[in-house]
């Protein structure tokens, strides 16, 4: 037995829903006798991972594509350039993920993980699986026959993974181990005098961050202590009264340190619960409020496990740490939380029930009764009433209470010392005609501005940047999608009377009716007239669709479609294009909408659009342009603002970068001097986008990385030692900041159709577009440019020819390529 394999079983969680799979894979595999080690990725240390002979990963997505916060470190590892593609050979991975196919990228995660594994030369189990929250039962739809094929080819590869063979079971009542929560109880006054020399706010920040240190729940170590506490100020609804949205503009105020913030950041906020809820747990679980204790784990054999113990042994009220770590009066429990109880259950029909609850054949049937209907804790034991879970067990499957988070909706430059929120009130009404409320939104709104109460909250980076003055923004945000654009437009409207330049901005807002919930009316309204931020004469725009003030429904997109010329404009001057809303179809059918609008506009096929759109897509800190010495080109149908991977901290002098970085972003741009643009062919525009030419390299970096240019240059190969690849396989990176002002041109390539426009390029401003795009082989485009540039009296007449020269350039490389520079 001493060469018997273990199967180690990895997740990353964000909810917690990835970790009751997790359980499940975990728990199913111990049944069949296989030896079985539980973790979490950030307490895996990633380097062990070639000495494994089979993981499992089970990993979910959050947000657009995003990965959970615990996953994090343990990717940035699997990315590092020096693992190799044998890496892992000879390790053994299967990867199920969970996602919502509602999202449109769909199990994101999970799908990038099977891939890099596989690079990385590990070889798969089983096909990965992907569990979707839309099928009627769940993501449980896609896991159970997943886990069967998982055990059939595990026993392949190595039988001694299931040596009682594979039809052994053993049974619910006997499979289960002790549990991994230690409960310490402490006299009382050995530590009355811990909080009482300490300010009110002080008092509950200490608990908070000793009751989260004790939490089995995964919180990251950050998030332990709250970042700062706030108050309310204000408390306003945006709805008509008795609608029935209720959504709420909330004011708070900084009582503790303030925190600098910047527009388009998330609020994280630690709700408190319902005394009266916490009260009925305690009294259903038999377990005393006043007692004192501290929480430990049961050391177990990991990797890299970190001890919570040590700095958690000041003893907390029990109640308290119920009230701060455990959510039992919102949150549904996990399969395996019904698979513990079963062994407690003393009433034989409630025993069966829970087993049954806890098999694969009455996954539906759970999954009805517990996540369909959003049964809580509370009301799961109180449906069994002869169940008694030691207060151990409790503390391990309790779902961890967490934190909220919320966009900001103000600009810290018009309201110092504040914070304000949009908040939709949340409730529901499930199958079986229960009223269900979120949780967080709802104490929120029923917080009385005149009480001091502390609201404990955290900080962090959005996944809208904040826009430099100069960028053109064209916002879609219907409902409570529009909080963060209230904060952009606070912020240009600063801007614009502080004397700083700013873009246009269009503004798509959509609600129901005009009368109930059309939310920030005078705000939106006062800022589209009189040449403000969102009015036409400065640009930009501000369009209202009311879904159901008429007959037929009218959305976003609609309004999108009804001033396409206008939007196509913005997105011509290099507009970025930010979406925030709801998680549903919006998304998707303002993105189908905008192909619609590209291809109506441009001339250009559908194809063209969808990869202009994805170009967009490509988030990141930094703007890649393409650039002939002073003229930008696009690489792509429209290659506007694209933006790479990269932060602008990756970029130092003298650092590597690799050839994949360019290959992956083919549809940025390269720069090439002037003397070699009448050498230039479609074949040498291909080696570019390799990013092995042997023509230096420029890309220009946005404002926000304060306007740097960074240039990327061939290695010599006299520079190339025995530790770096050859000269074609990567380029230098030399960082240098932009001096003075330059004339851009940049250009948009298309199947039929190029177009080119001009730019200026400030240090430390970012850059202004000077002229929409005018499109060849149009026969005016030529006369346009030069009455555009002659319009400009500090372009000199030298600037002017050189400018034309390289469009002359540009249009010939175009025509000679056939019109195709792919």
């Amino acid at each position: 037995m001493a060469d018997r394999p273990k199967l180690l079983v990895l997740y990353a969680t964000q909810t917690g829903n990835a970790l009751d799979a997790a359980e499940q894979v975990g728990g199913e595999a111990g049944r069949r006798g296989c030896a079985v080690k539980l973790l979490s990725l950030d307490e895996y240390d990633a380097s062990c991972l070639p000495r494994e002979g089979a993981v499992v990963f089970v990993v979910s997505t959050t947000g657009q594509g995003d990965a959970p916060d615990s996953m994090k470190g343990f990717w940035r590892y699997l990315l590092q350039r020096n693992l190799g593609q044998h890496w892992l050979d000879g390790v053994h991975y299967a990867v199920f993920g969970l996602g919502d196919s509602g999202y449109q990228k769909f199990n994101f995660v999970a799908k990038k993980l099977d891939r890099r594994l596989s690079d990385l030369g590990a070889t798969a189990i089983v096909e990965r699986g992907l569990g979707d929250d839309q099928h009627p039962s769940g993501y449980e739809a896609a896991l159970d026959p997943w886990m069967t094929s998982l055990w059939s080819m595990l026993i392949k590869i190595n039988p001694n993974f299931f040596p009682h063979g594979p039809d052994f079971f053993i049974p619910y009542d006997k499979s289960i181990s002790q549990p991994e929560i230690q409960i310490t109880y402490h006299v009382i006054d050995k530590v009355d005098s811990e909080f009482s020399t300490k300010s009110d706010f002080k008092r509950v920040e200490m608990q908070i961050e000793r009751a989260r240190r004790m939490s089995p729940g995964k919180v990251s170590h950050d998030k332990n202590r709250p970042e700062c506490f706030l108050k309310m100020v204000k408390n306003q609804p945006l709805t008509k009264g008795g609608y029935e949205k209720d959504v709420r503009h909330l004011e708070f105020e900084f009582v503790s340190s303030a925190i600098e913030y910047e527009v388009g950041d998330v609020l994280e906020v630690l709700p408190a619960q319902d005394p009266t809820a916490i009260d009925a747990f305690i009294q259903r679980c038999s377990l005393d409020p006043e007692a004192f204790i501290t929480v430990s784990r049961v050391e177990v054999e990991n990797n890299l496990l970190e001890s919570h113990t040590t700095a958690a042994k000041v003893p907390i009220k029990l109640k308290s740490f119920v009230e701060l770590t455990m959510d039992i009066a919102s949150a549904s429990p996990r399969r395996y939380f019904f698979e513990v109880m079963s062994i407690f259950a003393t009433a034989q029909h409630e025993k069966e029930r829970l087993q049954y609850f806890a098999s694969p054949e009455g996954r539906d049937d759970l999954y009805q009764y517990n996540q369909k209907e959003w049964r809580t804790v509370l009301e799961v034991l109180e449906d069994f009433p002869s169940v008694h879970m030691p207060f151990e067990w409790l503390v391990q499957l309790v779902p961890p209470l967490k934190t909220r988070a919320f966009s900001i909706s103000s600009s810290p430059s018009a309201h110092p010392n504040q914070v304000h929120l949009t908040v939709n009130v949340v409730s529901w009404t499930t199958p079986f005609k229960r009223k269900r409320s979120g949780l967080c939104s709802t104490w929120l709104s029923q917080l009385d501005p005149k009480q001091c109460t502390y609201i404990p909250v955290w900080f962090h980076k959005g996944s809208l940047p904040p826009p430099p003055p100069l960028l053109p923004l064209i916002l879609i945000g219907p409902g409570t999608g529009c909080a963060p654009f209230r904060g952009f437009v606070e912020e240009r409207a600063i801007q614009s009377t502080t004397g700083t330049a700013t873009a246009p901005v269009m503004f798509f807002f959509g609600c129901w009716n005009e009368e109930n919930d059309f939310l920030y009316r005078d705000f939106w309204t006062s800022h589209s007239q009189n040449g403000r931020v969102l009015s036409e004469a400065k640009g930009g725009g501000f369009y209202v669709a009311f879904s159901r003030d008429q007959k037929q429904k009218v959305y976003v997109q609609h309004k999108m479609q009804e001033h396409s010329q206008r939007v196509w404009n913005l997105l011509s001057e290099g507009a970025a294009v930010y979406v925030a809303g709801s998680s549903t179809k919006m998304p998707s059918d303002v993105l189908s909408t905008f192909e619609d609008i590209i291809t109506k506009e441009s001339g250009v096929s559908r194809e063209s659009a969808v990869r202009w759109l994805r170009a967009l897509e490509k988030g990141g800190s930094l703007s890649v342009r393409v650039c002939l010495d002073k003229v930008d080109w696009g690489m792509t149908s429209m290659a506007i603002q694209l933006q790479a991977n990269w932060t602008s901290a990756s970029l130092k002098p003298s650092t590597w970068l690799p050839k994949n970085h360019f290959h992956n972003l083919k549809q940025s741009s390269v720069s090439v001097k002037p003397r070699a643009c009448s050498t230039l062919n479609a074949r040498s525009l291909s080696q570019f986008k390799l990013g092995y030419a042997s023509r230096s390299l420029q890309l220009s970096a946005s404002a926000a990385a304060a306007a740097e240019s960074v240039v990327v240059e061939e290695s010599p190969v006299s520079d190339v030692t025995s530790e770096t690849p050859s000269d074609t396989e990567k380029l230098r990176v030399v960082v240098k900041p932009m001096e003075k002002p330059r004339l851009v041109l940049k250009f948009i390539w298309m199947e039929k159709n190029i177009g080119i426009a001009l730019d200026q390029m400030i240090p430390g401003h970012g850059t202004i577009p000077l002229s929409p795009y005018y499109f060849w082989p149009r026969k005016d485009a030529w006369e346009e440019l030069k009455v555009l540039l002659e319009s400009k009296p500090w372009i000199s007449q030298k600037q002017m020819i050189i400018l034309l020269n390289q469009a002359t350039d540009i249009i010939n490389l175009w025509q000679q390529s056939g019109g195709n520079l792919a």
